[in-house]
């Protein structure tokens, strides 16, 4: 008894979106990511600027190579040293390098995506999500990160931490010493800690032997 035959053509394949959709929805998740996440929760404008500017600079040559005769592979490559040397030009905190990547990776999709079809729609979708969850000013927000100048040199780690729970109010996960002088008698510390639930550090409490900060160092919400 022989089995049933079905025709090649009994599964319909799936409709491809149109290439000017995928760019259309790169512009799209971009301005969201850009104008709806970063500025937003940080106020950055010349950020905004270069994650506009790589995003569609990254679409236009990533279309451009996926219709020529260049391999996708070279664009990438090209791509990732670019990537370096515009990292290595500026101080970028670590959510702005995520957000830096995921622009270029919107314009990749975008540029590219016409082989995956709506699993680069699907894949936008996700980048964006994942930012919006990950950077949520709620998650973790009692975890915080700062760079510390103390007038007193604590040569002992036990004492750097109590000190620096008494001066913080908070618990302390991490102290890194980055410079210990024991000539003028100070001490430069990378602290990670965590306030108490609904508490924080006011600016007014902050003792007088919080000299200083390192200049251009940023408080930051981090993970412990």
């Amino acid at each position: 008894m022989g089995g049933v035959h079905f025709p090649a053509t009994w599964r319909s394949p799936v409709t491809q979106p149109p290439q000017l959709v995928l760019y259309l929805v790169d512009l799209l998740a971009v301005l969201v990511l850009t104008f709806g996440l970063y500025f937003p929760r940080h106020r950055r404008r010349d950020l905004v600027v270069a994650y506009l500017g790589v995003n569609v600079g990254v679409l236009a040559v990533a279309a451009t190579l996926a219709s020529s005769t260049v391999g996708a592979g070279l664009g990438l490559g090209l791509f990732g040293v670019l990537s370096i040397i515009r990292l290595r030009s500026t101080e970028l905190s670590q959510h702005e390098v995520a957000y830096y990547f995921a622009a270029l990776a919107l314009g990749l999709l975008g540029g590219l995506g016409a082989t995956a079809g709506w699993l680069g729609v699907a894949g936008s979708a996700l980048i964006l999500v994942v930012m919006a969850v990950a950077d949520h000013p709620r998650l973790l927000s009692r975890h915080r990160s700062q760079v510390i100048v103390l007038d007193r040199a604590f040569p002992d780690e036990a004492g750097l931490v109590a000190h620096l729970e008494q001066l913080l109010g908070a618990r302390v996960h991490s102290a890194s010493v980055q410079r210990l002088d024991l000539v003028d008698d100070t001490t430069l510390v990378d602290v990670r800690y965590e306030v108490a639930r609904g508490g924080g550090v006011a600016a007014g409490a902050v003792p007088d032997d919080v000299s200083a900060a390192l200049p251009g160092a940023r408080a930051g919400q981090v993970s412990a």
